[in-house]
């Protein structure tokens, strides 16, 4: 049965086979990439089988040992739960190659190789448990299932980011470690006042049915800051730059790109599905503002580093904002595009900003160091670097044809026609300080240096620098995908169709 197509014992590889696979990793040191490549691929063929499924025989449902809610544990899918697992899996498979090239680059280094092999020794493991928690948490049906998948995240991701070893990367990896676990039992202390008021923790038989009851509201306010610390939204990013930018490439890429998607989704999902009836417009307004200082706040710290990666790191807590942007606006006439946006703005985000990282552990591995001001003639070196970086960039300020720009089209529409102007103005101010940021740095590497300043080093692999570019490319030709996207969205999303009657795009 579970070699069939429309079987649902798919469902449980994407969380299983990871998880296998760190294991092996952990057995067979020298055979990590290849179990870690043949994982990736796996996932990747696996999300769209997922998909497959979706699109002709509707949701599913999987019941763990045939173990009915509320005593088993359930899977399911729907259109924002495959499209996220599908960045996964996408997003997944480039940091593999990405990886595989890095650590080959590093270990070829006589001095420091031998360092360089024990970080990779680690990586693999923690990477492939890290994307079995990612996979789980977009799978699950139960909200205790989802804390074991945000613990499962968050301590591989602070153990990924110490792997560089140096003072500055252990210290935001601690700092990490403890916002993480603090949002962990803060997520946790949520799911007691939800169980004590209702009794069950299956998000089927939940959805919808949450009563403004004190424990309700209790439960609301613990899992959204718990899942705030996580996502790294202002005033609570403290965390994010120091960990993203002392970090080891792949990891800095790891983090941006997939790990504060997971607790957003979750804000996504709980806020317009699980507390919908309960949920008001003061909250929403409240979060729209979170998003909008987070824009303006992490788009003028990105403009004022000095260092290409924490430059990155800080935009990513500028690009973050756009997706709470959103909240304000669901609820107008044109809702239902909004969190098309928001779909839109996260699968480019994820593209865009990894080819970014990329782009900058490139440039870092090519000069040994990655200070803006010295990065003169980089494009003269390392061109299809340079290309991925501008074509990211491209993204993240919203031209068309990325998937950004049809993002915050549709919440530039909703916020006009409801008639909420100001969100509009917050939108076109970040885009106009991301292409502050990206081209101060575009400024430099076409500028030609010097003879005497040009510096011999060894090629990068094209496993370094195909995947930055491939990315870049998804994320910049992503509209185009805009009518099959939002068809997978549309289906078995029932709290949405439910919270918007008019039905989705």
């Amino acid at each position: 049965m579970i070699f069939l197509a429309d079987s649902p014992s798919w469902m449980i590889t994407p969380v299983i086979l990871p998880l296998i696979a760190g294991l092996l990793c952990f057995l067979f040191s020298r055979r990590t990439f290849v179990i870690a490549l043949i994982t990736a691929l796996i996932n990747l063929f696996v999300a769209c089988l997922l998909i497959y499924q979706l699109l002709v025989f509707g949701t599913i449902r999987y019941y763990i040992g045939g173990w009915r809610p509320p005593i088993g544990i359930s899977l399911r899918t729907d259109g924002p739960a495959l499209l996220m697992l599908l960045m996964t899996a996408v997003t997944g498979l480039a940091i593999t190659l990405y990886a595989r090239g890095y650590f080959s680059y590093r270990i070829a280094d006589p001095v420091r190789g031998s360092r360089h092999q024990h970080q990779q020794r680690y990586f693999w493991p923690l990477w492939m448990l890290l994307l079995a928690g990612l996979n789980g948490l977009f799978l699950s049906g139960d909200i205790f299932n989802l804390y074991v998948t945000l613990e499962l995240i968050g301590i591989s991701a602070a153990s990924l980011a110490a792997l560089s070893g140096k003072p500055a990367s252990q210290r935001a990896s601690f700092r990490y470690l403890l916002i993480s676990l603090l949002g962990s039992l803060t997520y946790l202390l949520g799911i007691v006042f939800f169980y004590r008021t209702c009794g069950v923790l299956d998000l089927g038989v939940l959805q919808n049915t949450a009563i403004n009851e004190p424990g309700i509201r209790a439960a609301l306010a613990l899992l959204t800051v718990g899942l705030l610390l996580k996502t790294a939204l202002v005033p609570l990013h403290f965390w994010l730059p120091p960990a993203h930018a002392n970090a080891l490439a792949p990891v800095s890429v790891i983090l941006s790109a997939l790990v504060v998607k997971g607790s957003f989704y979750l804000l996504f999902r709980f806020w317009f599905e699980l507390f919908a009836p309960i949920v008001t417009t003061s909250a929403l307004n409240f979060m729209g503002t979170l998003g909008a200082i987070a824009i303006l706040w992490g788009g003028i710290q990105a403009i004022r580093q000095q260092r290409l990666k924490l430059m990155v790191a800080y935009s990513t807590v500028s690009q973050l904002g756009y997706l709470f942007i959103a909240f304000p606006l669901s609820r107008t006439l044109t809702g239902v595009p909004v969190w098309s946006a928001v779909i839109f703005i996260a699968l480019t985000h994820a593209c865009a900003k990894s080819a970014m990282f990329m782009a900058a552990g490139n440039v870092y591995l090519h000069l040994g160091h990655d200070r803006i001001r010295n990065l003169d003639g980089v494009r003269a070196s390392l061109p299809i670097t340079v290309f991925a970086y501008g074509i990211a960039g491209v993204s993240l300020m919203g031209l068309p044809p990325s998937g950004a720009f049809i993002a915050k089209w549709m919440l530039l529409t909703s916020s006009i026609d409801s008639s909420q102007w100001w969100w509009a103005l917050v939108i076109m101010a970040g885009s106009l300080l991301a292409m502050v940021y990206v081209f101060r740095v575009m400024s430099h590497f076409f500028v030609i240096p010097k003879r005497e300043s040009l510096k011999e080093t060894t090629p990068l692999s094209p496993l370094l620098e195909w995947p930055a570019l491939i990315l870049a490319l998804i994320a910049l030709f992503l509209s185009l995908l805009a009518p099959w996207l939002l068809h997978i969205l549309s289906q078995g999303s029932t709290g949405l169709a439910q919270l918007f009657p008019g039905g989705l795009p």
